[in-house]
């Protein structure tokens, strides 16, 4: 059974506990360091960005946070657990209930409509029709797309898209969103109302993070923090005035 680890002494457990993440590419003289032992703390309900070049590690350790990769060494700590004792089936347990994914591509099913497009995840998870059913129509009121139910993604603007993508990413309520350059294919507008719903979303005490390029996506959030070659180059918290 998967769960969250008892606080030592009733201090509360971050989220995210990294302790000198090393992540390589090759062996020898080809080997590439795409992290140089990196340690990050994060507490629940953080709002953090992850910025930096491309190859500066930001998207490697997205994917190990995410549970899509592992270190090559080090420690990674979800809720108090070492991701490293877990068995594939627990790993995939925890990408479904523990953590939402957006990402830049929306990674929507064609010829297939909106809601039918949220509920996927949790079909996989063997959800019941009508809880699901029930859940991805809230998703996607919360998003503001209730009447696009029905919408196949062709028939949704890119805005609109990444809006589905996102509800999907929170119908099974996970307690983590990670959004890889979520704003990237999007115009000025439709980036506004993207952010404002990961505002939003991190105002209900979810953890949010977002990997990206862009520095006015950026300051939305209270933490930012800058890769360069695989280390953290600057980690600074700051609040986001509207």
């Amino acid at each position: 059974m998967i769960g969250e680890a008892a606080p030592v002494n009733g201090a509360a457990l971050p989220v995210i506990e990294l302790s000198g993440l090393v992540k390589t590419y090759g062996t020898g003289d080809i080997a590439v360091y795409a992290l140089r032992g990196v340690s990050l703390r994060i507490e629940r309900g953080d709002y953090l960005a992850i910025m930096g070049a491309s190859g500066s590690g930001k998207s490697t350790l997205m994917n190990i946070i995410g549970c899509l990769d592992s270190p090559t060494s080090g420690e990674y700590r979800l809720d108090g657990i070492d991701v490293a004792t877990l068995d594939e089936f627990a790993l995939s347990v925890i990408r479904n209930r523990k953590i939402g994914f957006v990402f830049q591509s929306f990674n929507l099913i064609p010829r297939t409509p909106a809601l039918a497009n949220v509920e996927l995840p949790m079909i996989y998870a063997g959800m019941p029709r009508p809880a699901r059913r029930a859940r991805a129509m809230a998703a996607l009121t919360a998003v503001g797309l209730a009447d696009r139910v029905d919408h196949l993604p062709n028939q949704l603007s890119g805005g609109q898209q990444q809006r589905v993508a996102i509800a999907r990413a929170l119908a099974s309520n996970p307690s983590m969103l990670l959004a890889d350059e979520p704003t990237g294919a999007l115009d000025s507008v439709s980036t506004s109302e993207v952010l404002d719903i990961f505002d939003a979303v991190n105002a209900q005490g979810r953890t949010v993070i977002i990997i990206t390029h862009e520095a006015e996506v950026a300051r939305r959030a209270r933490r930012q923090i800058t890769f360069r070659d695989g280390t953290i180059l600057d980690d600074s918290a700051w609040y986001y005035a509207s």
